[in-house]
């Protein structure tokens, strides 16, 4: 017997040995059982996915005679051992009418297919009309079509089969059941493809597999047909190398010593790399392409590690790289690999455009780190009771009520610059803009403020000091209740130290912003403590832990330091709290200085003028990095 291709071989014949598919399956499984047949079926999909397959096996389910020759021997399962059954398998079922649309498009070929219609079928059940490729049909073609789809005599089923379903009338579509086929996972595939080489005792390397199934693109049958390409150059035994030098596609494994390269912070082995390449002759616009999907992935395998897929089998190759590299460091690979690829039609050529990008992608790492930390995977934080999104700005906890005796020491906050001791109370009512000039100065005054203030706000009357812009709960804000610290020993850094020295530190970055949702857990005098926001906990990571370390040690303070997330006490704000909270007085008190303002009285009084208060701005600009 002469060899049969293994796509036609191991075409399925009966819905459970169908791979893949498992929506249409269902749709039509219990379609089947419950008898809710419709006279015409439209399965669209890509090449290869099982349009014309379906199609048999739902003819099978029709015509099969295992339980009864009447329409109660309609079945989801068919026997595949009666006459119609095996008449339909080998291609010789007279009422299985096959039609090819791509070589039959004229309006003439459709009426002598439809004259044959009303006759009742001679073997089986149902008439079957199979039409593929039905896009191809002229639009008389179509038109004659249309009355006999819509309303086709008992004995008859239509399945219509298509790669392009956008070329069909809406008249056409209307009147049939669409079923859209998916592209086939490479994981898919990869399995497949394997149980069919182990029954066909043909030896291979799963690498080999992961290659095809990529190839495939989605195309069972194309996988298949390949594997027989495979078989055929290895001489029976699908090897990996074999495999690649076939389909002559750049190795996967390149891509990985790139990226490899990359995470060593090494110029030389990324230039020996891309020479390496070069012997092979790849297209280097693809192997950019190549690199920033990696780097897709392993933004992936950072963040949610469960999430990643296994589409070149390197599932476990990327988890261990996805930790030798910062998060930061690769959204800024990535960004620079996405420009890098529109700049190539502008380079010399492909090969240097591709080692330029990959040059600048080390060119432009955030410097301070000479290696790579080892992240922990996964890189995320889970959230607090109580607290939105991880990327939610966390909401500012309100600032305990500060008894009468409060000291008048109070320390300013660390991102205000201090201010003399005293400040010459105004003569009479300030305008706007010198109001303005003011108040945003105001919560770095170190004097309490009287709870009792001037709301009296006619012209002629003293304003208030500025100083009476801020509450008592306000001075009082960097010296709430801190965190009791069972190990603080004496001289250990305290929480309103923290707060007072967190300016002076010089951080920047996502550093400075993983610090300022901060607070002191606790310091033995060699280890320091500090609690993050949980919202916050996706950005950590070593190397920021470090900077941390180092601009403490700088300022005099050399501790061991962790950063644990987890859930901050109550009455105690991080430096973006308070920045935050400083903020919001600053602009409240702007907006009470403009509506004091005479002038802008007048003008309401006026004109009917309206203050639009989300537009109010201190003069004073926000703290950086807050």
């Amino acid at each position: 017997m002469s060899y049969q291709v293994l796509a036609r071989k191991w075409r399925p014949r009966t819905f459970h040995e169908l791979v893949g598919q498992e929506h249409v399956q269902r749709a039509l499984v219990n379609a089947l059982d419950q008898g809710r047949l419709h006279h015409a079926y439209l399965f669209t999909g890509t090449r290869g996915v099982g349009k014309t397959t379906l199609a048999r096996i739902l003819a099978k389910c029709l015509n099969c005679t295992a339980k009864g020759r009447g329409d109660e021997g309609v079945t989801s399962t068919p026997c595949g051992a009666c006459d119609s059954c095996q008449a339909i398998d080998e291609g010789r079922f007279v009422d299985l009418i096959e039609v090819d649309a791509a070589s039959r498009t004229k309006v003439e070929d459709t009426r002598e297919l439809l004259d044959n219609v009303q006759y009742a079928p001679t073997q089986g059940r149902y008439k079957v009309y199979l039409i593929d490729e039905v896009h191809m049909l002229s639009t008389s073609s179509f038109n004659a079509l249309l009355k006999t789809l819509e309303e086709p005599p008992p004995h008859v089923k239509f399945l219509l089969a298509t790669t392009d379903p956008q070329k069909l009338p809406p008249t056409v579509l209307s009147r049939c059941l669409q079923f859209t086929l998916k592209h086939m996972p490479p994981e898919r595939i990869v399995g497949h493809l394997a149980t069919v080489l182990e029954a066909e005792a043909v030896p291979f390397e799963e690498s080999a597999l992961w290659l095809l199934g990529k190839a495939a693109e989605g195309s069972m049958r194309d996988a298949m047909s390949l594997t027989d390409q495979a078989i055929a150059f290895g001489q029976g035994v699908v090897h990996h190398a074999d495999v690649a030098a076939m389909l002559g596609t750049l190795d996967h494994r390149h891509v990985l010593a790139l990226l490899e390269a990359l995470a060593e912070v090494d110029a030389a082995r990324v230039l020996a790399e891309v020479a390496a390449l070069a012997e092979q002759g790849p297209d280097f616009a693809a192997v950019l392409d190549d690199v920033t999907g990696v780097l897709h992935r392993l933004a992936i395998a950072q963040m949610v590690p469960e999430a990643l897929d296994n589409g070149h089998g390197d599932r476990d190759e990327l988890l261990a790289l996805a930790g030798r590299f910062t998060a930061e460091d690769i959204q800024l690979y990535y960004q620079i690999g996405i420009q890098g690829r529109g700049d190539m039609t502008h380079a010399p050529d492909l090969r240097t455009a591709l080692e330029m990008t990959l040059l600048r992608m080390l060119a432009f790492r955030p410097q301070g780190v000479p290696k790579p930390p080892q992240t922990p995977l996964p890189m995320r934080g889970q959230t607090a009771p109580g607290q939105g999104e991880s990327g939610a700005m966390p909401e500012t906890r309100p600032a305990p009520q500060a008894a009468p005796d409060t000291p008048q020491d109070a320390a300013p906050p660390p991102w205000v610059d201090p201010l003399p001791e005293t400040v010459p109370e105004p003569e009479a009512t300030p305008t706007a803009s010198a109001t303005a000039r003011t108040a945003p100065v105001t919560p770095a005054m170190p004097e309490p403020v009287p709870e009792s203030r001037q709301q009296d706000g006619t012209p002629g009357t003293s304003s208030p000091p500025v100083s009476a812009a801020v509450s008592a709960p306000v001075a009082e804000a960097a010296m709430a209740a801190e965190p009791a610290g069972e190990g603080s020993a004496p001289g250990a850094l305290t929480h309103a130290a923290w707060l007072e020295r967190f300016e002076t530190l010089g951080l920047g970055g996502l550093t400075r912003n993983l610090a300022a949702h901060c607070v002191v857990d606790s310091d033995d005098g060699e280890r320091l403590t500090l609690r993050l926001d949980p919202s916050q906990a996706v950005m950590n990571a070593e190397v920021h832990e470090t900077r941390i370390r180092e601009a403490l040690a700088a300022s005099g303070i050399e501790r061991r330091l962790t950063l644990e997330p987890g859930d901050l006490p109550e009455g105690v704000e991080t430096p973006r709290q308070r920045a935050d909270r400083l903020t919001a007085e600053r602009h409240a008190l702007a907006v009470e200085a403009l509506h004091r303002d005479p002038h802008v009285q007048k003008l309401q009084q006026a004109f009917g003028a309206r203050l639009i208060e989300a537009t109010v701005k201190p003069a004073e600009p926000e703290a950086r990095g807050c």
